[in-house]
């Protein structure tokens, strides 16, 4: 992929993780007592630990993991239109994007 094209959509998936109003949460994260939620957002919020061989080998920042409060979380983003019902390009004008946060278990 170039890497121009991969950096746009590295800078909209930034901008989107820093938006809780596109996170979607898994059973298994809401079920978590609600401190645990907020540390669990916060970090997806203002995760930077993106390694191009392991999480990011396209450079688009679509995708993380972490441990905290003894759970492995990951999150993902995808890329929808305005009404959620199909997938679009990520860098088409009118791209929804949605981040779903879950426990390692659930995906």
């Amino acid at each position: 992929m170039d890497t121009e094209v991969a950096a746009k959509i590295a800078t909209l998936n930034d901008a989107a993780r820093r938006n809780v109003l596109n996170y979607m949460t898994s059973a298994g994260v809401i079920s978590l007592p609600p401190e645990v939620v907020g540390d669990i957002y916060t970090r997806v919020y203002n995760y930077k630990n993106f390694v191009e061989n392991e999480n990011d080998p396209y450079g688009e920042h679509d995708f993380g993991s972490f441990k905290i409060h003894g759970h492995k979380i990951f999150w993902k983003i995808d890329y929808y239109d305005q009404q959620l019902k199909y997938g679009v390009d990520p860098l088409d004008p009118n791209c929804r994007r949605v981040v779903t946060v879950m426990l390692a278990e659930e995906y």
